[in-house]
């Protein structure tokens, strides 16, 4: 999962609580703790009995029919041999790392007999219903409300769900359907199959990795083998806007839902087809789906749209929410970016996991202790494979490295990573969580160039990790505790000695020791920053009401507005004759990141209820950095192995 708040954006937007939780670009992107859906099997205490494992849950989802933005969802019942059953809702699904109590969304939860006669039901807690008389059960009835009406764009895991975790119900538009939402499980009925089948208007069509075998317009229908693989599967409804390409034998989906129609899926699929066939490229063997779906919602910011933005990851997909506003050039990037760790997580955990994941339970999950490698290590391969396949320069792949550092630095740098993934659903552990795809990444990195070092650059981390997938697969999963020593024997025993100290024990990483293997140093720059924010800082903000740009009074100001006299409370109107507000608020940040130091500026503001026009100079806010360089010649060719090997 990489939980990826877009701070670069939605920091200026008019959202005051948020500003605190956006920084830089966080890549917390969402990954589901993948289930490779058709084979694999659920928790034993969750099997099913033998007589009813030729059955199947049937379900109605009902899109045609949709009031104060609910679903009616009939649920029939399988043959139930017990006096009581429990349905449940997910409290907590794959790869979300929180406690987000999907049933809370759930209302009027009914239960009928074969004769049409409604049964006791009690709510036993959020996310479950006790229902008597289980044996006479035929179904059940109830109302699904949508996620994101209710984001308050505040602390996304706490109190909201997660935007491409959530869901979404606007009648003729749209209808986000991610089926753990909208689908439940009876206790011990886990593992027979599911049929689902959604009626729905013939204007919208459903992207999805799973096969339709309704052929009709109004209707489809879908059959997983279980439960865990319907949850892994989402849907999103709209007006038809896809594309489809092939790479490397896997068919790739892209669709896209924009309210204005200002994007669409043949816009940004050039960019797509690209990185996707880099990634095919740089995996190399390990082919683990034959399709691939990337369902792009662009929320229009409204008080009652999604402002949870990123990624959530399926074995077979991606669910991904970002904002329309956003310039075509930034959307495209952040969807690489995006994609890209989503995609490649189609190695781990999809196909290397452990018991937690193959056997999740989605009322009571247990947590493994590994994610520096499911999202540490998905992160250091969505940056590796682009200067890998040479979508990105040398200097660009030594700033991402140099930008992990940097927050991965004001994380808990003693916490034992181990400890902090077994207990990540609970505090102090939980808010260190973004830092498996900072320090997580960085170790990702000191095991390739350890792995690098000793087979003179002929393997690499992808080496251990193909082989990894050779030893587990899709349908093995390890024990947590085995894990380390697995590795070490197929590697050296550096690394196992590095996992022990480094990753299961409390000590800081020495990265200088790591770089100057590949003959890499650090030093200090002084380089131009953001006039708009400062680290969490912002320094306008938005009207909500006016959609007016405002220079945020009382804070000390950087050299940019000092220069000209822009003081805390100004309107920004225009700014070299281009009008800004709300609407076009990116484009203004995205244009300021090409303005030079010393070059003429005009910026219209509004000061006290009076327009006036200031006139000076750019003088650009300059912050040291630490940057990484490559500076040892005789460590050239291990460099090049690890780097493009």
């Amino acid at each position: 999962m990489r939980k990826f708040l877009y701070s670069k954006y939605v920091t200026f937007l008019p959202f005051d609580r948020l500003t605190s939780k956006i920084i830089s670009i966080m890549k917390k992107i969402i990954f589901a703790f993948a289930f490779t859906s058709v084979l694999w099997s659920c928790k034993t205490a969750n099997s099913v009995p033998t007589a009813a494992t030729k059955e199947q849950v049937q379900v109605a989802i009902n899109l045609d029919v949709i009031t104060n933005d609910q679903v009616m969802v009939t649920v029939n019942a399988p043959s139930i041999k017990t006096d009581e059953i429990t349905y449940h809702i997910p409290k907590t699904v794959p790869g979300t790392y929180s406690e987000d109590n999907y049933g809370r969304y759930i209302e009027d939860l009914k239960a009928y007999d074969t004769k049409g006669n409604l049964l006791v039901v009690k709510k036993i807690d959020v996310n479950s219903w006790s229902i008597s008389k289980a044996k006479t059960l035929d179904k059940i009835t109830y109302l699904v409300n949508d996620s994101f009406d209710t984001e308050k764009g505040t602390k996304f895991g706490d109190e909201d769900v997660f935007s491409p975790a959530g869901s979404n119900i606007d009648a003729g538009k749209n209808i986000m359907l991610n089926t753990h939402c909208f689908v439940g499980y009876f206790t011990n009925f886990m593992s027979i199959p599911y049929k689902v089948t959604i009626t729905h208007p013939a204007i919208l069509w459903g992207s999805t990795s799973m096969t339709d075998l309704d052929a009709s317009t109004t209707a489809d229908t879908f059959i997983t083998s279980r439960y865990a693989e319907l949850v892994e599967n989402p849907i999103m409804y709209s007006k038809p806007d896809y594309t489809t390409f092939t790479v490397d034998g896997m068919e790739i989906l892209i669709s896209v839902y924009s309210p204005s129609g200002k994007v669409t899926a043949e816009s940004i699929t050039p960019e797509m087809k690209t990185m996707m066939t880099a990634q095919k490229t740089f995996l190399g063997k390990i082919n683990a789906t034959k399709k691939y779906s990337v369902l792009l919602y662009l929320s229009s910011m409204q008080e009652n749209d999604a402002k949870g933005f990123g990624a959530l990851e399926h074995p077979t997909a991606t669910t991904v929410v970002l904002p329309e506003l956003m310039p075509k050039e930034e959307l495209v990037k952040s969807m690489m970016d995006v994609v890209s760790h989503e995609f490649f997580h189609i190695v781990t955990p999809l196909s290397i996991h452990s018991k937690e994941i193959q056997y999740f339970d989605y009322n009571d999950p247990k947590m493994s202790s590994h994610l520096w490698m499911y999202e540490g290590v998905t992160e250091y391969f969505a940056n590796l494979f682009q200067i890998n396949q040479g979508l990105i320069t040398e200097e660009d792949f030594y700033n991402r490295i140099s930008d992990q550092m940097e927050r991965a630095a004001k994380m808990n740098d003693t916490m034992s990573f181990t400890t902090m993934s077994t207990n990540v659903l609970k505090e102090p552990y939980k808010e260190q969580y973004i830092n498996v795809y900072q320090k997580g990444s960085l170790i990702g990195m000191c095991l390739d160039i350890i792995i690098r070092e000793k087979s003179n650059g002929e393997r690499g981390i992808l080496d251990l990790m193909q082989k990894l997938s050779t030893e587990y697969g899709p349908s093995k999963p390890f024990n947590d505790d085995e894990l380390f020593a697995k590795i070490t024997s197929l590697t050296y025993p550096e690394v196992g000695a590095f996992l022990a100290t480094y990753v299961a024990g409390t000590t800081p990483i020495p990265y200088e020791t790591y770089f100057a293997k590949v003959g890499v140093t650090k030093s200090t720059v002084k380089s131009p920053g953001n006039v708009f924010l400062k680290g969490q800082v912002p320094y306008i903000t938005v009207n909500p009401e006016t959609k007016e740009i405002v220079v945020i009074p009382n804070i000390e100001l950087n050299p940019f507005y000092t220069a000209l006299d822009l003081k805390g409370g100004d309107i920004i109107m225009a700014i070299n004759d281009k009008p800004y507000s709300l609407d076009n608020i990116y484009d203004m940040i995205g244009e300021s990141q090409n303005w030079k130091e010393n070059e003429a500026i005009t910026v219209k503001i509004k000061r006290n209820g009076v327009e006036q026009v200031l006139k000076g100079k750019i003088q650009l806010p300059y912050e040291e950095k630490e940057a990484l360089n490559a500076t040892d010649i005789t460590k050239k060719a291990l460099r090049e192995a690890w780097l493009k090997g």
